[in-house]
């Protein structure tokens, strides 16, 4: 139920690589229920429809909207995909997949037919022989409809297992995607944020749809966002199914954004014993026994002092782990000794969500599996007792077992021969940040600071350069709501401003654990007075308290040595009137009027304002190391 396609025509799926196209074939069997979103094109900094007529980087479409993906969103016939089509994207500078959210569920073969009856209805709107403006006029009733539709849809008695992202990523580098659920009441400002990495090739992506509710009411009306980070103008995607969607086997490879890649695939089949399991899957976590399995002896009975690891268990332990295959810990012992002599024997970062306790160890390892997202057959529980190898099997016939004496031959398994890539050796990792996030997300409950913080912000600032002009250019002339000179600078006054040698200039890029947002704030300041005749920001960082970052930094680097005075020209509009509060944040002025607007005045007198949320490190030059900002 996509908003266009390009020229009204399909392309062949054959520009596809073979295999890959195979790849988005697998999901079709395993999707049974699934939302059916409103995708369109949007752009980053849209502020529609001012920026038709004030910004030089305007692109009409058929409808007359802007054009953000060079070609539209370009369809694929592919019948035996999950949707029966695949997406073709070229995204241009500041375009954005966007959409409704609703988790309306459907049965996939419903959905499917709904899609084809809106493209049909599509092509027709396309090719009737109209005038332009009436064609114009019926595109955007129709995407209209499909968005208010979305909007009004109730979520479904049983809620979606998970978000799923399909993508293959036909360039030589790995494109990071920033997932966005946003609240549309903004006085609920906290959204659900996830970074999913595209390695070259074909991803699919689950996120759990646990995560997103833990910080997302979905009942409440919201919108769906994915933006390539900081790409190259053109760069091409893929996409299959970016929807909800629920199904037997659709078990996520990763933490939060769940990845399904290099020919792997979840799945959720079980069996009676280990050794009925003649096609075993590849182990995803190996779960460990401690005494006398990891270290020979037993803690409670001999102590620490005495306990030495098996020869070997830390090789095994570091290798599996650059495979991707994670460790966790099953153990009856007590928990804060047993965690203390891991960290003697330097492991202990290894070991996630270790269950240490007297209770049953089958109960521990579905606890495990809980934690980590993945299917009880992806595991291996590793004990020197034959009872608790046989406790484990009785109350989870899917875990396959193995006695630590065979221990040494865990990484020659068959299930353990999987791809040694850089992705894979940084899953531990990725799991740890996102149990941090979730540990905090926990107990952020309305408290939008403790969000940010927890979002570990950099803002970076760099001079304006012949390297970094076009992507300014490119903000001048986008922003509305967060330009508070009103200025549209073409490149030849931007080339004027760089040689001027009394005003200084900072091109702030940002980022966080969600994404580099790239480029996304400009400052003049004409160091005479001192004063701040430019600010502009794109409206990515909105509300993430960059601009408050930026202004305390600027204050604190121009008020000395002397502690002057810091003036700043403010041209107030109805546009950036909500975000030009903070200027009265930080504790800015009114200082009369001149031909920029208001002159606001930050008093010597006043302490600078820093919340502490964001880190500001200033790059002096664009080929110089990082330095931290002065004061």
């Amino acid at each position: 139920m996509y908003e266009t396609e390009v020229n009204g025509h399909v392309e062949s799926a054959d520009q596809i690589p073979a295999p890959i196209r195979q790849r988005f074939h697998d999901l079709a069997g395993q999707v049974t229920t699934r939302s059916v979103l409103p995708w369109g094109e949007h752009c980053t900094e849209c502020v529609w429809p001012t920026c038709y007529t004030t910004c030089d980087l305007y692109s009409p479409r058929t409808d007359g909207k802007c054009r953000r993906f060079v070609d539209g969103m370009v369809r694929l016939d592919a019948p035996q995909t999950a949707n029966g089509y695949i997406l073709k994207i070229s995204f241009k500078q500041w375009g954005k997949l966007w959409a409704p959210g609703n988790v309306h569920l459907m049965p996939a073969g419903e959905a499917r037919s709904l899609e084809q009856r809106d493209r049909r209805l599509g092509q027709v709107l396309y090719q009737i022989g109209v005038p332009a403006p009436v064609k114009r006029f019926a595109m955007w009733r129709r995407y209209d409809y499909k968005k208010k539709k979305a909007q009004s849809r109730r979520a479904s008695a049983q809620m979606p297992e998970y978000f799923v992202v399909e993508c293959y990523n036909p360039n030589t580098a790995a494109i990071a995607l920033s997932l966005t659920m946003r609240p549309d009441d903004p006085s609920h400002p906290l959204p659900f944020q996830t970074l999913l990495t595209a390695a070259p090739g074909y991803s699919r992506f689950a996120v759990p749809m646990t995560d997103i509710t833990r910080a997302l009411d979905v009942h409440a009306p919201f919108s769906v966002e994915l933006i390539p980070n900081n790409v190259p103008d053109g760069t091409t995607l893929y996409f299959g199914m970016v929807d909800f969607a629920s199904g037997a086997t659709l078990t996520p490879d990763t933490p939060g954004p769940a990845a399904e890649r290099n020919g792997k695939t979840g799945g959720a089949a079980t069996g009676a014993s280990t050794e009925a399991k003649t096609k075993a899957k590849t182990y995803k976590c190996i779960v460990w026994d401690l005494d006398n399995t990891m270290w020979d002896g037993i803690l409670v009975e001999d102590g620490a002092a005495a306990l030495t690891l098996k020869p070997g268990i830390t090789e095994i332990i570091q290798q599996l782990d650059q495979r991707g295959i994670l460790h966790s810990v099953a153990s009856k012992n007590d928990a804060p000794e047993a965690l203390k002599v891991l960290e003697q024997f330097g492991i202990r970062e290894y070991f996630l969500y270790p269950e240490i306790s007297w209770g049953p160890k089958s109960e521990a390892i579905k606890r495990i599996a809980q934690q980590l997202n993945i299917g009880l057959d992806t595991l291996l529980f590793v004990d020197d007792s034959d009872f608790e190898l046989a406790q484990v099997l009785a109350g989870c016939p899917e875990v396959r077992t193995l006695n630590a004496n065979a221990y040494r031959s865990i990484p020659s398994l068959a299930e353990c021969q999987v791809p040694v890539t850089a992705e894979a050796g940084e899953r531990r990792k990725m799991y740890q940040t996102e149990s941090v996030r979730q540990t905090v997300a926990g107990r952020f409950g309305d408290d939008y600071l403790a969000f940010l913080r927890d979002c570990h912000l950099e803002a970076h600032l760099r001079p304006l350069t012949p390297a970094n002009v076009q992507r300014v250019h490119e903000l001048t002339q986008r922003t509305n709501q967060m330009n508070f000179s009103g200025n549209r600078y073409d490149r030849a006054v931007l080339e004027r401003i760089i040689a001027t040698p009394y005003l200084d200039t900072f091109v702030l890029d940002c980022r966080d654990r969600f994404g580099d947002y790239g480029v996304v704030g400009f400052c003049i300041v004409d160091r005479r007075e001192p004063r701040i005749t430019d600010l502009a920001f794109s409206c990515r960082v909105q509300s993430k308290r960059v601009e408050h970052a930026l202004l305390s930094y600027i204050l604190t680097r121009y008020r000395q040595p002397a502690g002057r005075d810091v003036y700043a020209n403010y041209r107030k509009t109805p546009r950036n009137a909500p975000s030009g509060r903070v200027f009265d944040d930080v504790g800015f002025e009114p200082a009369g009027e001149t031909e920029a607007g208001s002159s606001l005045i930050f008093s010597q007198t006043r302490d600078v304002p820093d919340d502490g949320i964001i880190e500001v490190i200033y790059h002096p030059a664009e080929d110089s190391p990082a330095g931290a900002s002065p004061g």
